[in-house]
C-alpha cells in the first residue's frame, strides 16, 4: 500500500508520487492515453573525469521584437555543465530578475507573459550582476539566439565575448520527427509540460530537451547543437539580384535584411564552408547570368546570431 497524503481528520486524500507515477506509467502502457508530466528542473549533477565546460542557457521577455526600439523586461540565465560529446553533467542556480521599462508594457506583452507594468515598476537588472554570472561561461545557448542575443548584446557588452548557439536552429528536429521547433510543442511531443512564457522555466525546458537522447539518432539534441555551432560558415549577400528572382532566392532559403544593422540591404544565406563555392556558382548562374563578385563574410560561433 502507498502512503498517501492524509487531510486533518486522518483520512487519505491524495496519492503519493509513487502511486501517481505507476497510474501515469499504466496509462501510457494502455496506449489509450498519453500522459504529459510536470518538469521538475535537473539538479546539480556529480563530478565527472574529462574535460568539463560550462554553458549558460538565456532568455529574455520584451516588450516587442525589435532590438533598440523594444526593451527587456525579464531576463533568466541558467548555468549547466557539459562534456565535449553533449552529455549534460549538470544544472546551476539560476539568475533572473525583472526590470521596469521606459514605456508601458503592451497589453498583448502581459497576455503572452503576465507580466505588467505593476509587476515590474521600480525593478532593475544589474549590470554587474550580470556581469559577473555571464563571465566564466564558454557557451551561451538560447532558444531563437538570433532575437535574444541581438537583444543582450544591446544590454550588456558582456553578450558580445560569447560563443552562441541556437537550441531551435541548431538541432535538426525535423530530422528527429519533430513538426515544429517551438519550444512548447517540442516540450510537448517529449512527454512533459511546463510554465510558459516565464524566462527560467523556459530556459530549464529547453535545457531537458538538450540533455535527452533524440528518438531517431539517439544522441542528445546538446551533441547535435555542438555539433552545429563548432562548423563555421560563410554568409553571402546577394547584392543588386533581380527582382523578379526573389522567388527563387526565397525558394533556396535566403533572407532579406533591410540594412538596419550596417550589413547589405539584399538577400542573405548562410553555407558551409563546403558547399562555398557551389553556393556561388548557382548564384552566378541562376539569378545574375555573369560572373560578379558578392559580399561575403565568414561567420563562427562568436558573431553567429549576432547583429554585429
Amino acid at each position: 500500500m502507498h502512503a498517501r497524503t492524509p487531510d486533518s481528520e486522518g483520512v487519505s486524500l491524495q496519492p503519493d508520487r509513487a502511486e501517481l507515477e505507476r497510474m501515469a506509467r499504466l496509462l501510457d502502457e494502455s496506449g489509450e492515453y498519453r500522459v504529459l508530466r510536470k518538469l521538475r528542473p535537473r539538479s546539480v549533477g556529480a563530478p565527472t573525469a574529462g574535460p568539463v565546460r560550462t554553458g549558460l542557457f538565456v532568455d529574455v521577455e520584451t516588450t516587442g521584437l525589435e532590438p533598440g526600439r523594444h526593451e527587456i523586461i525579464e531576463l533568466a540565465m541558467v548555468p549547466f555543465t557539459y562534456s565535449l560529446d553533449g552529455e549534460l553533467l549538470g544544472v546551476g542556480k539560476a539568475f533572473q530578475s525583472l526590470r521596469e521599462p521606459s514605456h508601458p508594457i503592451p497589453v498583448e506583452i502581459t497576455a503572452i507573459t503576465g507580466l505588467d507594468d505593476a509587476k515590474v515598476a521600480g525593478r532593475t537588472i544589474a549590470i554587474d550582476a550580470v556581469q559577473r554570472f555571464v563571465a566564466g561561461a564558454q557557451l551561451v545557448v538560447a532558444h531563437n539566439a538570433a532575437f535574444d542575443r541581438r537583444f543582450l548584446e544591446l544590454f550588456c557588452d558582456v553578450f558580445t565575448t560569447k560563443a552562441w548557439a541556437c537550441s531551435m536552429s541548431q538541432v535538426d528536429w525535423a530530422a528527429e520527427g519533430y513538426e515544429s521547433t517551438k519550444l512548447a510543442y517540442l516540450a510537448n511531443a517529449a512527454g512533459f509540460f511546463y510554465e510558459r512564457h516565464r524566462a527560467t522555466h523556459d530556459c530549464n525546458a529547453a535545457i531537458e530537451l538538450l540533455a535527452r537522447p533524440l528518438p531517431n539518432s539517439g544522441r542528445t539534441g546538446l551533441a547535435h547543437l555542438l555539433d552545429a555551432a563548432r562548423v563555421p560558415s560563410i554568409r553571402i549577400w546577394a547584392e543588386n539580384s533581380p527582382f523578379d528572382l526573389k522567388h527563387l532566392l526565397k525558394a533556396r532559403g535566403y533572407r532579406w535584411s533591410g540594412g538596419e544593422d550596417g550589413t547589405p540591404r539584399a538577400w542573405w544565406t548562410d553555407v558551409a564552408e563546403a558547399d562555398h563555392a557551389s553556393e556561388l556558382a548557382w548564384l552566378r548562374a541562376e539569378i545574375y547570368q555573369a560572373d560578379v563578385e558578392l559580399t561575403q563574410r565568414r561567420i563562427d560561433a562568436y558573431d553567429r546570431f549576432s547583429a554585429r
